[in-house]
């Protein structure tokens, strides 16, 4: 097994990071690394902000509610990015050009540049020995993220990725089997199916009770009835909305 692969599959969400901040070669490397990654015809629709304002830490901190947003080496927001493409136009052609920017198409291209992008730092920031987290919950309120990162229409902020050196090593949580996220040729879905799944939720319920911190008794199913029987953040629909896409 080569390093790469390694790097990948040694993988785990990191929490809690010394107090040592990223270097620049360190930040330049992660963000050149996020720069190669596949991109839909080459728009790179995306925009990286690097947020060392310790006032602005503790604001998305808040909006988080994780103490990591605030803790780490660097902290970067991931955003969805159509107004580069979008000022580069005359009047004429910005005009001509709503109906794609606005499409639910170029919402998904824009969507899938960033999340690319997004993991190849990850990746990057990994193989120099550096821990990382995603942050999500910075869209409990995207509106106020938006505001206090002065986004322009066609600019949405999607998530955050803190990086830096770890202060825990926790243990690699469990995946779904490769049998039931591969599929070939068609979309399967069966008995056998079944049977994996709940032997998934039996080595899920044996990870939590046996790992360093947070034990708990939970399956992988009773999370997901959890998370969507009871929705959250239904405020980023019309917030997408207002920043102008997805509207067609």
């Amino acid at each position: 097994m080569n390093e790469t692969l390694q790097t990948i599959l040694n993988h785990r969400s990191i929490r809690k990071f010394t107090s040592e901040k990223l270097s620049t070669d360190q930040l330049h490397t992660i963000v050149g690394a996020a720069q190669q990654a596949s991109t839909s015809s080459y728009v790179m629709a995306y925009s990286i902000i690097g947020i060392t304002d310790p006032q602005l830490k503790e604001q998305l901190a808040e909006v988080s509610g994780q103490p990591y947003v605030k803790e780490n080496g660097h902290l970067f927001v991931f955003c969805a990015d159509l107004n580069r493409i979008y000022q580069q136009g005359s009047i004429e052609d910005q005009k001509q050009m709503e109906t794609s920017i606005e499409s639910t198409e170029q919402f998904i291209v824009t969507t899938v540049d960033t999340a690319l992008a997004a993991q190849n730092a990850a990746i990057a920031a990994e193989s120099l020995g550096l821990g990382v987290c995603y942050i999500g919950s910075l869209r409990n309120d995207i509106s106020r993220v938006n505001d206090l990162l002065d986004l322009p229409q066609y600019v949405i902020p999607l998530f955050g990725l803190a990086v830096g050196y770890p202060a825990e090593q926790p243990e690699q949580k469990p995946r779904l089997p490769l049998e039931v996220v591969y599929h070939e040729n068609t979309y399967q879905h069966n008995e056998k199916t079944e049977k994996q799944l709940q032997d998934f939720n039996q080595e899920l319920t044996e990870y939590y009770q046996q790992r360093t911190n947070n034990k708990r008794v939970d399956t992988w199913t009773n999370q997901m009835l959890r998370k969507y029987t009871n929705p959250i953040r239904m405020d980023v629909s019309s917030f997408v909305r207002q920043k102008q896409l997805n509207k067609r």
